[in-house]
């Protein structure tokens, strides 16, 4: 699986194991992007959005719901629906929710998920 879900803290204290660094998860994502992944999703990027498609047979978009906060993606299924999906996934960059979209065609949910640009705040000073 090409995403890495979203672990509460805790779990990792509890197994014992070290939280993988945001370089390390870069790392991955930079080298993983550029094949399509198992298990019905792919991700694609280029320097302005991130485009994700899951595989959705036999839901409806009443039956869906896509949430972006910052750089985190969470997809749920309606409890009335025939598939039950859950899922949250973080990437390596904020996401501007107001500019992506989510389409449903053909049993494919595709989200074109569009980067925030930082914005610099940066001051030059005057030197005296």
């Amino acid at each position: 699986m090409l995403f890495a879900p979203i672990a509460p803290l805790g779990s990792y204290a509890r197994s014992g194991s070290r939280r993988p660094s945001l370089h390390s998860f870069e790392r991955f994502l930079d080298e993983v992007m550029r094949v399509p992944t198992q298990g019905g999703q792919t991700l694609q990027q280029d320097e302005k959005a991130y485009t994700l498609r899951f595989d959705m047979p036999g839901i409806s978009r009443e039956q869906l719901k896509v949430s972006i906060e910052d750089a985190v993606v969470r997809i749920d299924t309606a409890p009335e629906a025939a598939r039950q999906y859950r899922g949250a996934y973080e990437l390596p960059q904020v996401i501007d929710a107001s500019a992506s979209t989510a389409t449903l065609e053909n049993g494919v949910l595709t989200l074109q998920l569009v980067k925030l640009q930082p914005v610099s705040r940066a001051t030059t000073l005057t030197v005296q």
